[in-house]
């Protein structure tokens, strides 16, 4: 990442010393390709990043999107007849189309056989569902916009030609395929039918996890500084604080335990 700072910062100087126009996605760099703003190296977040959907949970998403949509007509409906002022969530969900709708479709089938793996490039998603670049690009900001869509830039280091392969080459970047993570956002569930909002916590169960953590915190009140440090923190971390709060707990005990004075006569 130092590198790839270094080179950019190199670029632009250098862009901005011939009289180039800077380019609106970023600097670019040796292999005259521009890495967008916020992307990060294929190959360095995805284990993260990317879930495996429960068994059904597409068919849920899929479905909670397509009811947004139908809301979000009705909502659009109201607001041109004058009878309702939208709110920025209720603006995004009448935005929705239906080419955003059918791009969902395909990221969730993706992450239905990946096991959450999505990756498709905007030709693959034009090719699978019929619908131009520029429809695929609108669909993607759309779908970000409302919650249903999570999505990540990448990058990976170009090859040959000056990639940054002999010693003493700086690498080189070019831009690649984004990731995404389909979701239902909790802005939206007001507006879907009841049978798609989650059930409601039951009273007993809040009380039961607010008795918990009350449990806990006194329990945690409790502990001296030593066996606080093995509960909260644990591991190699945890065994060098604990050595220390054993060292404060036999420092206060010697404070509060200190030998009484003997009576002078």
């Amino acid at each position: 990442m130092t590198a790839f700072a270094l080179s950019s910062a190199s670029a632009r100087v250098l862009a901005r010393a011939a009289g180039a126009r800077p380019t609106r996605s970023g600097g670019l760099h040796r292999t005259g390709a521009p890495v967008r703003r916020g992307s990060i190296e294929a190959g360095t977040f995805e284990e993260a990043f990317f879930a495996v959907p429960a068994p059904g949970e597409t068919d849920r998403l899929l479905t909670a999107c397509r009811r947004a949509r139908d809301a979000g007509r009705r909502l659009a409906r109201e607001a041109r007849a004058g009878t309702r002022t939208l709110s920025a969530t209720e603006r995004r969900l009448a935005a929705l189309t239906a080419g955003a709708v059918r791009v969902f479709e395909e990221i969730c089938t993706l992450a239905r056989l990946n096991r959450g793996r999505v990756f498709p490039s905007y030709d693959w998603l034009a090719e699978a569902t019929g619908l131009g670049r520029a429809t695929i690009a609108r669909a993607l900001v759309l779908l970000e916009a409302a919650g249903f869509l999570l999505r990540q830039r990448r990058f990976v280091r170009a090859e040959g030609q000056g990639g940054g392969g002999g010693a003493g080459e700086a690498p080189c970047y070019r831009q690649t395929s984004n990731a995404y993570r389909p979701l239902r956002p909790a802005a939206v569930r007001a507006y879907l039918p009841r049978w798609l909002r989650p059930a409601p916590v039951p009273d007993d169960v809040l009380q039961r996890e607010a008795d918990r953590h009350e449990a806990e915190a006194t329990m945690r009140a409790g502990l001296s500084c030593r066996d606080l440090a093995q509960v909260t923190v644990g591991g190699a971390l945890g065994r060098i604080l604990a050595r220390l709060g054993a060292r404060i707990d036999a420092a206060s005990e010697s404070q509060n335990h200190t030998q009484p004075l003997v009576d002078s006569l």
